[in-house]
C-alpha cells in the first residue's frame, strides 16, 4: 500500500456529496413542475431537469470543482497533473462570457465542456481516497467558527430550500408567494427552483468543509487551496447576502436600497466588499494554519 499523504478526503467526499443531492434536486423539481412556475427556463419534463441540471454544473458546480481537484492533488503524487490541469482548465470555461446565461439558463452544448471538467475533478477525488482514504480531519481551531457559520447560511436558505423542492412556505419569517417587480415582471419574492443566493450558500459551505484539510497542508498547492478558497468563501457569502437582502428586506420594504448583483466581475463597491471579505478569511485561515499540525 502506498504511503499516506495529506489530509484524508472525507471533507471532499463530503462536499460532492452535498452537490449531488442538490443536482438530483434539481432534476426532479425541474421535470415535475412547468417552466412558467420556474425561473428563465423552457424545457418542460425530464428533458427540463437534465438540462437545468447541466447548467448548475456549470454554475457553480465548476466553481467548487477546482477546489475539489486542488485537495485531491494534495494527496496524489505530481503526475496526477495530467488529469487535473484539464480539469481545472475545463471547469474556469464556465466563467467565458456566454457560457451561462442568467436570463436563459436552457442548456446548449458548450455547457457540456465545463461538465467534463467537473467530472475529471470528481475522478480524481476518487483516485485521492482510494490513495488516503475518507477520514475527516481532526478538530481544528475555527471549527466552532464553521459550525457557526453553516447554521446561519442554513437558516438564510430556508426559503430557497423550500424553492428548490418545488414549494412554496407559508408567510411568516420568510416571503416567499407575495408578488413583487423584478426587472419590470411581477413575480413571487421568491420564485420556484433554484437560487444564486443558494448556489452562494452551497459555495460557502464548500469552503468551510475544504478549509479543513487545507489547514494542515503546507506548500505552494497548499497556499493557492487556501487562496483560492478564501475568494470563493467571500464570493459565496456576498451572494447569499445580496438575493437575501433583496427578497426578504427590500421586496418587504423594509429596506428601500437594493444590494447590486455580484455575479459577474464589475467596478462596483459590492465586489470591493468581497475582496475585503476574502482578505480577512485569507488571514483567519493562515492564523489556523500556521497553528494546525502537519498532515501525516
Amino acid at each position: 500500500m502506498p504511503p499516506r499523504v495529506g489530509p484524508a478526503q472525507g471533507e471532499a467526499l463530503a462536499a460532492w456529496g452535498v452537490w449531488a443531492v442538490v443536482l438530483l434536486t434539481i432534476v426532479v423539481t425541474y421535470a415535475r413542475l412547468e417552466p412558467t412556475d420556474l425561473y428563465h427556463v423552457s424545457r418542460e419534463g425530464l428533458s427540463g431537469g437534465l438540462s437545468r441540471a447541466l447548467v448548475e454544473v456549470n454554475f457553480p458546480v465548476a466553481l467548487a470543482a477546482i477546489a475539489l481537484v486542488l485537495v485531491a492533488m494534495i494527496a496524489l503524487p505530481g503526475r496526477a497533473w495530467w488529469a487535473a490541469g484539464p480539469s481545472i482548465a475545463l471547469c474556469a470555461v464556465t466563467a467565458w462570457p456566454g457560457v451561462v446565461d442568467q436570463d436563459d439558463l436552457d442548456a446548449r452544448w458548450i455547457n457540456a465542456i465545463p461538465a467534463v471538467g467537473v467530472a475529471l475533478a470528481l475522478g480524481l477525488t476518487i483516485a485521492a481516497t482510494r490513495r488516503v482514504g475518507h477520514r475527516f480531519v481532526p478538530r481544528l481551531r475555527l471549527d466552532p467558527v464553521r459550525i457557526a457559520l453553516a447554521a446561519v447560511t442554513l437558516f438564510v436558505s430556508i426559503p430557497w430550500i423550500a424553492a428548490l423542492l418545488g414549494f412554496y412556505l407559508p408567510e411568516g419569517i420568510f416571503i416567499m408567494e407575495r408578488p413583487g417587480l423584478e426587472n419590470g415582471t411581477t413575480i413571487a419574492a421568491v420564485h420556484l427552483g433554484e437560487h444564486h443566493g443558494f448556489m452562494g450558500t452551497l459555495i460557502v459551505w464548500t469552503a468551510l468543509l475544504l478549509s479543513r484539510p487545507v489547514a494542515l497542508t503546507g506548500g505552494r498547492l497548499g497556499t493557492i487551496a487556501w487562496v483560492y478558497l478564501s475568494v470563493a468563501f467571500a464570493y459565496g457569502a456576498v451572494n447569499m447576502t445580496q438575493d437575501a437582502w433583496n427578497e426578504q428586506l427590500w421586496k418587504r420594504d423594509v429596506v428601500d436600497w437594493k444590494i447590486p448583483s455580484a455575479l459577474l466581475p464589475a467596478l462596483e463597491p459590492v465586489w470591493l466588499v468581497m475582496l475585503g471579505l476574502a482578505c480577512v478569511v485569507a488571514f483567519l485561515l493562515h492564523r489556523e494554519r500556521a497553528t494546525a499540525p502537519a498532515a501525516a
